[in-house]
């Protein structure tokens, strides 16, 4: 029979080694269960999200290393590379250990580095998808997302895309990106939806309405770029006098702020470094007072 001492030995053994365990849990679609700090890996690509990375092997140990580190989240894209970063993913885990999210999106074509084109045509989106099943070796796609709505083509023939797939048994949850409100719930009117990914982050709060809906209605926010800090990171403001309180890096205090915002933020910090990825992770082990998450949350850049 385990004591107390053995649970609180657990308690600090995770920590120390698997510190996204501790960043609380989320469950996607009401039974999918993730860790909220997951990892981003759109950055194990190559410049300008094209083509393979610098050091492979780097990009591989990342990987590995995040799931070490207790990462059951990892978000993709057919675009990132594009095709490299699924790519990736399936030569460093696969087979995948139990209870790993992979989290993918389609509906950006790449013309080039640093080009990104929607295309929301039904007949892309199911190619896209077919293709990431195959590069991702999935029989099912834990979570599939529209990487944005193409103004080009009507949204009800996107989202009914998805859900067509999510019949057929491709996709289990669908998800959005870079949605308002009034966007997402003329989705969740055709599909359940489970997810939305904004960028969101201490400097641009434009989805904070978006944030508190999706709260209000259990649907887990993804924040992309969350690390941005700007002029919040200087001597002397909220967040480098929080870093320095806690021994900490302003990355890690803005990485906790995100996850104190709300029970349903999900952030998925991105990296080709596993030494900042490690940094990155520790964040989950940090408690912000009161004080400090009141003056984080009213600063601005």
């Amino acid at each position: 029979m385990a004591t107390s001492s053995d649970t609180t030995m657990t308690a600090s053994s995770d920590a120390t080694t698997r510190p996204a365990s501790r960043s609380g849990t989320f469950q996607i679609g009401g039974h999918l269960p993730v860790h909220r700090l997951g990892f981003g890996a759109m950055r194990i690509t190559g410049k300008g999200i094209w083509g393979p990375p610098k050091d492979k092997g780097e990009a591989i140990a990342v990987l590995r290393r995040a799931v070490a580190l207790g990462v059951n989240l990892i978000d993709t894209a057919d675009s990132y590379g594009p095709h490299v970063s699924e790519t990736l993913i399936a030569e460093a885990l696969h087979p995948y250990p139990p209870g790993l999210v992979i989290a993918t999106k389609g509906g950006l074509e790449r013309p080039g580095p640093d080009q990104w084109e929607p295309n929301g045509h039904p007949s892309h989106l199911r190619k896209a998808c077919e293709g990431s099943l195959k590069r991702l070796r999935l029989e099912r796609i834990d979570l599939y997302q529209l990487h944005r709505i193409d103004p080009k083509v009507p949204a009800e023939d996107q989202i009914g895309t998805l859900r067509d797939l999510q019949r057929e048994g491709k996709i289990a949850h669908v998800g959005l990106s870079e949605v308002t409100t009034a966007q997402l719930e003329m989705a969740r009117m055709i599909v359940p939806i489970v997810t939305v990914q904004n960028r969101y982050n201490l400097v641009d709060r434009r989805s904070d309405d978006v944030v508190t809906h999706c709260e209000r209605i259990g649907v887990g926010f993804i924040p992309w770029f969350p690390l941005a800090t700007g002029k919040l990171a200087s001597p002397g403001s909220p967040l480098a006098r929080a870093a320095a309180r806690l021994d900490a890096t302003p990355s890690q205090v803005a990485l906790a702020w995100l996850l104190a915002r709300s029970p349903v933020m999900l952030p998925i910090p991105g990296t080709s470094s596993v030494a900042h990825l490690e940094e990155n992770m520790g964040a989950a082990l940090l408690t912000l007072g009161d004080k400090e998450l009141e003056a984080l949350s009213e600063t601005n850049s």
